[in-house]
């Protein structure tokens, strides 16, 4: 096996119960083939200089875990699934959530992303996404990959499988759960100025997916669709589902007024919609799914699972105000609505001007979990940076996973050798 872009002195074919951890910390592989990356990006008619234009988009290695870290994850995720569809959860959700909120259409809700560290006490979730990007992206990733040694040749069959298929399974499974047997025939892909949006490839990937299909597939501003005769349509193209990547969450703006009322009136299926953000990416959520209290009067055989997975986490108040000043040092404070580590600050970074104008907002106070490290080669130079995990999920299942690899407060494609890294799974 050619391990030409192997650059450590060990062997990376490590084997133990710490197995992931060492390859994280001494195996510094390149594994990622840009030339083959960039032939995959142009097939599916991306710009030509992607990878010029999004340096920090893509990391040159991989991130392995255990596959009991990995079960740890679907235990998680799964017990969150089965709370969020309790009668009880729900009424405590809707309590603070807007009435669209309310309406659900009967869908899962497409690339739930759920964001994880990996602590010494295991896998914990951060945060949990809907319309997650780069789901897309990390499968093209994955299809450049090269085995740079042996234990990435051993696990490397294991990521080239027709996850893209999976994708379009889930698409097709939405519209069904809402239209029967229903024909799908055309599908809008929906941002603001979505060509000026940094992950604008991927909206060409999923048009490529989709057409493969026979569907036909628009990408448009939400500015430009019309609702006449209760039927949602684009330029006279009438559309029958949205795959949304807004990040106003309740369709609140007036230039989404279209899509909220052809939504609102069942005309159009939308994935991911409100009620699948109020229910699972509101983050005052993960003040309920982390307070064993809360959860034993919904669901108490999911306390154990839940407590170990999802750091403590408190809305910020005036009446605890002071004592989370206290303790900011241990404390990581997120917008409620926040996306993206947008507004989003860690306790000890705190300045009195910022701590006045969280206590002015809306937030909540999330126990610190340290992120992991990988190794890797920056500038020919052996260096270590902060990692997440991320798991893009369908109705509770797993289908892919990815890291982002960064340095900084919270992640970011701004640093050099950092980016979308394919994770391995190691037994």
């Amino acid at each position: 096996m050619n391990n030409d872009n192997c650059t450590t002195t060990q062997d990376c074919n490590i084997s133990g119960d710490n197995s992931a951890d060492r390859l994280n910390r001494d195996c510094f592989c390149t594994t990622l083939n840009r030339d083959q990356l960039n032939g995959v990006l142009q097939a599916d008619d991306i710009n030509q200089a992607i990878l010029a234009t999004h340096p920090q988009l893509f990391s040159n290695t991989t991130v392995f875990i255990s596959s009991e870290q990995f079960q740890k994850m679907r235990e998680i995720i799964q017990a969150v699934t089965r709370v969020v569809n309790l009668p009880d959860y729900a009424q405590k959700i809707l309590a603070h959530a807007p009435g669209i909120a309310a309406y659900n259409p009967g869908t899962a809700g497409v690339f739930m992303g759920y964001d994880f560290h990996l602590s010494v006490q295991g896998p914990k979730v951060i945060e949990i996404n809907t319309n997650a990007g780069g789901a897309f992206l990390n499968l093209v990733l994955v299809s450049a990959q090269t085995e740079c040694c042996r234990a990435v040749g051993k696990l490397l069959p294991q990521l080239k499988m027709q996850i893209d298929e999976q994708f379009m399974a889930m698409f097709l499974n939405e519209w069904h759960l809402q239209r029967g047997e229903k024909p799908l025939m055309t599908i809008a892909i929906i941002d603001e100025k979505p060509q000026q949006q940094f992950l604008y490839p991927e909206f060409k990937m999923a048009q490529h997916l989709f057409e493969s299909h026979s569907i036909t597939t628009i990408i448009a501003d939400p500015s430009e669709l019309q609702f006449i005769n209760n039927q949602l349509s684009h330029k006279g193209q009438v559309i029958d589902l949205v795959y949304n990547r807004l990040t106003d969450f309740w369709l609140d703006k007036p230039q989404h007024s279209t899509l909220r009322q052809a939504y609102e009136m069942g005309a159009v299926v939308v994935t991911p919609n409100p009620h699948h953000y109020a229910f699972y990416a509101d983050k005052r959520n993960l003040v309920v799914l982390s307070d064993p209290s809360s959860l034993k009067n919904i669901a108490a055989n999911d306390i154990a699972i839940l407590e170990a997975g999802i750091p403590q986490t408190k809305n910020v108040t005036a009446e605890n105000a002071s004592d989370l000043w206290q303790s900011r040092k241990h404390l990581f404070f997120k917008p409620v609505l926040g996306f993206g580590s947008r507004a989003a600050y860690r306790g000890d970074k705190l300045t009195k001007r910022v701590w006045s104008e969280i206590l002015q907002g809306d937030y909540v106070a999330q126990n610190i979990v340290p992120p992991s490290e990988r190794g890797l080669i920056v500038d020919k130079q052996e260096t270590t940076l902060k990692m997440d995990l991320r798991a893009y999920v369908y109705a509770g299942e797993v289908q892919l996973l990815a890291a982002r690899l960064y340095k900084g407060q919270t992640t970011n494609f701004r640093t050099d050798g950092g980016g979308f890294a394919p994770v391995f799974i190691v037994d």
